[in-house]
């Protein structure tokens, strides 16, 4: 019985001391942890700098999506390129209102503390993934739309009708494939030191899953590989389209039925010109916005977590921050990229800031133009008529032989000037120069 005791009485102290070092092993590893945390002051610089992000995105996308609305509606945008605005600015939209709170939560204020759930975490990735490469494939079909009306004029009539609502599904659809994966391969998991077997407590990341690594490193190289291929064909169509646009005009660009003009109105060819060179910048954006939040990426499908050196885990997390930023402003600089493109958006912008929208439709305004020349043109009409009647009147009466009553009686020589006949030899030459002799 004694020797029983003893045993209870020495498991306990053997639990007990484990439980402690388990504790002190836990506390130390959180410690190593905060250390990667930043510090005060620069998580109230993020907090202020993500707040003015997701202010300046709401405020702009909403601007923009009832801007684009109204030029459409006034005769100044197509109804194709309307439809890629407002399809771009509500993948700008979500990008901001689901990401940005969600990573100034949990990747500065509190970057080591457990996670909300492994189902929240799923949907989260996959909700953020899908609309932000829906952001890159609706700069693809807006560039490829372009593309044919600028370059291939007769297969975009001909490819005309619910093009531009299929482009956009399929932009949709594509970057909810592209995100899929991502509802398998991410979930929450503890982080485990080496030489243990168990997570350490409240060191649960929202992550790739190990058991699922494969799937995981395939869908952010294709992921990545999808940003580089889009990003080059935008370059090459909008190069193609620079060419076009700068060649001299042709027979190809006159109307559709052939009866048009041969060459495009001065209005229409500034709108694509302003079309591309918003293209251009946007190509530019994306380059230089996206392309530390996918090196972070590629940080993370390069390398499995279990063999990330403490060097290699550092870099990462001061990538963090600045990816996120240029990421999230890349969804803030399309409204300003529209503004620097084309002046008649810049114009219906600043006035629907300002709630005095006062944009008048481009057929009236073509026609009040129209009517304002022609009554200028009628006003001036009849001083014209009279200046014509009367150098008739003056050239019929000098065309005119005089009778023989005049030739018998001669004009008075003290006769007024203005008020006399002309003599019979400027009859005969009156174009005749006087005789300065």
């Amino acid at each position: 019985m004694v020797v029983i005791t003893e045993q209870i009485s020495r498991t306990k102290v053997n639990k007990s001391t484990r439980e402690t070092d388990i504790m002190e092993e836990n506390e130390e590893v959180q410690r190593d942890w905060k250390k990667l945390e930043p510090s005060l002051e620069v998580k109230i610089f993020l907090t202020v700098l993500y707040s003015l992000i997701l202010v300046l995105g709401i405020l702009g996308n909403s601007v923009t999506i009832r801007v684009a609305q109204v030029l459409q509606r006034n005769g100044y945008l197509q109804k194709s390129v309307t439809y890629h605005m407002l399809s771009l600015a509500c993948s700008d939209l979500l990008v901001l209102l689901i990401g940005m709170p969600v990573e100034l939560y949990s990747a500065i204020w509190f970057p080591f503390s457990s996670s909300s759930g492994d189902a929240t975490c799923r949907i989260y990735n996959f909700l953020f993934e899908a609309c932000s490469y829906a952001t890159v494939l609706n700069i693809a079909s807006l560039s490829f739309e372009r593309y044919l009306a600028i370059c291939h004029p007769f297969r975009y009539k001909a490819l005309s009708g619910s093009r531009t609502t299929k482009l956009l599904l399929s932009a949709w659809i594509c970057s909810a494939l592209v995100a899929l994966p991502l509802l398998v391969a991410t979930g929450t998991e503890g982080h485990v030191p080496e030489g243990r077997r168990t997570p350490v407590q409240n060191l649960t990341f929202c992550t790739n899953l190990s058991q699922h690594w494969v799937m995981y490193r395939t869908s952010i190289f294709t992921a990545f590989t999808l940003y580089l291929l889009v990003l080059g064909g935008v370059a090459f169509m909008c190069r193609a389209m620079i060419a076009v646009l700068r060649a001299p005009m042709g027979p190809n660009e006159s109307g559709a039925n052939g009866a048009g003009p041969k060459h495009e109105s001065a209005r229409l060819k500034a709108s694509r010109k302003q079309t591309i060179l918003f293209l251009v910048l946007i190509v530019c954006a994306l380059l230089v916005c996206w392309m530390p939040n996918q090196i972070r990426r590629l940080m993370t499908a390069a390398v499995p977590k279990s063999a990330w050196t403490v060097s290699y885990l550092r870099s990462y997390v001061k990538l963090n921050p600045v990816a996120d930023s240029f990421f999230y402003l890349s969804s803030v600089l399309n409204p300003l990229l529209y503004n620097l493109s084309s002046r008649q958006f810049r114009s219906a912008f600043l006035q629907t800031l300002l709630c005095r929208l006062s944009l008048q439709h481009a057929n009236r305004r073509t026609l009040e133009s129209s009517l304002a020349s022609k009554s200028s043109r009628s006003t001036s009409r009849p001083l014209l008529r009279r200046s014509l009647d009367r150098i008739r009147m003056v050239i019929g009466d000098r065309s005119t032989p005089p009778s023989s009553v005049e030739r018998q009686n001669p004009p008075n020589p003290t006769a007024d000037p203005l008020t006399s006949e002309p003599q019979e030899d400027e009859i005969n030459q009156p174009t005749a120069l006087p005789n300065t002799n």
